[in-house]
């Protein structure tokens, strides 16, 4: 299922736009260029995500809040979750 958007542009973003598409342009259509927008734009937010979670991970590796794994993993939530209630003590 598709959902149409239309949007209303400046004319200095419609002439991009413009030279964007076409036979001179990277997009056959307006339509393609968006997409191609929106998909980078939530690629460039996952990665985001994913590198914000990693320093997260260093950060608590520094600050020495680490135990090792049991390899069962409700037992390990269950760790962290004390763990964390006592303030890493």
């Amino acid at each position: 299922m598709s959902e149409r958007i239309n949007a209303r542009l400046s004319q200095p973003l419609a002439e991009f736009v413009d030279r964007m598409v076409g036979e001179a342009g990277l997009y056959e259509t307006p339509s393609e260029y968006v997409r191609d927008l929106i998909r980078r734009d939530m690629e460039r937010r996952d990665g985001q995500f994913v590198q914000e979670a990693i320093l997260a991970g260093y950060r608590d590796l520094a600050a020495g809040r680490v135990f090792a794994s049991s390899g069962d993993f409700k037992a390990d939530m269950a760790v962290l979750d004390r763990k964390e209630a006592d303030g890493w003590q």
